[in-house]
């Protein structure tokens, strides 16, 4: 019974297309290095003040 709860959350092959496709769709070939700067340089930023958070507890203790 529990698998039933678990599979819709299970991403395949078809359902990354599917996205791939949506989002060419909506923001179109050129938009898409933009977006995925702005996504990377969002990661980076949370990398960054994470390994700061680490070093403020780490003084703490």
């Amino acid at each position: 019974m529990m698998n039933l709860y678990i599979l819709p959350l299970v991403i395949g092959a078809p359902q990354i297309i599917l996205i791939v496709v949506v989002v060419l769709l909506l923001f179109g070939g050129k938009k898409i290095p933009e977006l995925m700067r702005g996504l990377g340089s969002g990661i980076k930023e949370f990398k960054d003040a994470s390994k700061e958070d680490d070093q403020i507890e780490e003084k703490k203790d």
